[in-house]
């Protein structure tokens, strides 16, 4: 970012320390899920997330994250909340259904609750594309959860 003399900028601010995050994890593709959360943890930890302060839920698929992502932000219990999956092109239109339908649908929980929420959920044309994004992914999405909790603390 370029610095401005003499307007205040919002620096970004990684420290995670004494962040609640909550992360639901899809079990279908359960091997690219399981990337994906090791790399998130492991981002959160260095951070300065403690264990006790984050949850993992799990449900069938991607299509079931934006209700569980929009009950917990709705809780009041989380700073940011993480959304972790695959959905992989198959022979079908079930792909873009699947894909437009749950980044719409945590966009929504994001915008309605003002929970920030980090989408990483990878769509694919293949595994081999999931599996070679799946642990840079997982941390980019939890050091974003903590930059947007943190920005968003300032701001309000």
């Amino acid at each position: 970012m370029s610095h401005f003399a003499n307007i205040a900028e919002f620096e970004p601010d990684l420290n995670g320390a004494g962040l609640r995050i909550g992360i639901v994890v899809a079990r279908f593709n359960s091997n690219i899920g399981e990337g994906l959360l090791s790399g998130a943890v492991a981002e959160l930890a260095e951070r300065g997330v403690v264990d006790g302060d984050i949850r993992i839920a799990t449900v069938p698929g991607a299509l079931e994250i934006p209700l569980v992502l929009q009950a917990m932000a709705r809780s009041g219990k989380y700073d940011a909340l993480v959304a972790l999956g695959a959905v992989i092109r198959g022979e079908t239109y079930h792909f873009e259904i699947v894909s437009n339908e749950m980044a719409a649908g945590i966009t929504r929980v994001q915008l309605d609750t003002g929970v920030p929420l980090a989408n990483g959920v990878l769509t694919t044309e293949d595994d081999d594309q999931a599996l070679a994004r799946m642990n840079v992914k997982g941390r980019e999405c939890a050091a974003c959860a903590i930059e947007m909790a943190n920005l968003l603390k300032v701001l309000r």
